[in-house]
């Protein structure tokens, strides 16, 4: 019996990724840039739901969970609007493009795991995926076990940005921090892809 595809068996992306950042970051080939054939879908339980977006968006902010940093991240990029997680279906037919977002504890990575399943199966509504944003969920290193997790969640993602704690944001701050530098080359990322209006053939860089 043929086994069903598993896109987060992948390559070894974890050690790879942080050997060379190029001066223009936009860089490692994605695996996974559409649906896949034989995929198998999550149980509905962990399916996102879909939901009618009034109004249009440079770029669509979907938080894999309650908490994800979607607010945040949706604040930073130019034209970006928030889903309130759910996967955006537009009025018009038209496909919109998505950031999924999630934060870097087992609950978040595992949310947005059974997320990035569902669009890979083709049971999330027709979209264009940019990637999978992952935010630190607490200040100082991430466990290794969960950065390993993080490299083979986001192993099943056109792209994967890794995106640290930014304190100043834990005390309410209403004006933007400085931001450490994976946030501007992020921004920058987002702000191509997002405004590309070919196929997206950027190739896919995991920040430090």
């Amino acid at each position: 019996m043929q086994q069903p595809l598993n896109p987060w068996i992948t390559r070894d992306a974890a050690d790879s990724a942080d050997k060379e950042a190029p001066a223009t970051h936009l860089p490692p080939a994605a695996v996974i840039t559409a649906p896949l054939k034989g995929m198998v879908q999550p149980d509905a339980a962990d399916r996102l739901g879909r939901r009618t977006m009034p109004g249009s968006a440079a770029l669509w902010i979907t938080g894999a969970h309650g908490g994800a940093g979607e607010n945040r991240i949706a604040e930073l990029l130019p034209g970006a609007r928030v889903t309130d997680h759910c996967w955006p279906v537009l009025p018009d037919g038209s496909t919109p493009r998505v950031l999924l977002v999630c934060r870097a504890d087992m609950r978040g990575l595992t949310t947005a795991r059974n997320a990035l399943t569902q669009w890979a199966s083709g049971a999330a509504p027709k979209l264009d995926l940019l990637g999978l944003a992952v935010l630190a969920d607490a200040p100082g290193k991430t466990p290794k076990a969960l950065r390993d997790f993080a490299a083979i969640v986001g192993g099943g993602a056109p792209r994967l940005w890794t995106l640290p704690w930014v304190e100043a944001w834990r005390h309410g701050d209403s004006t933007t921090p400085p931001l450490p530098g994976e946030y501007h080359r992020f921004i920058t990322d987002l702000a191509v892809l997002a405004t590309d209006t070919a196929p997206c053939t950027i190739n896919r860089k995991v920040s430090p």
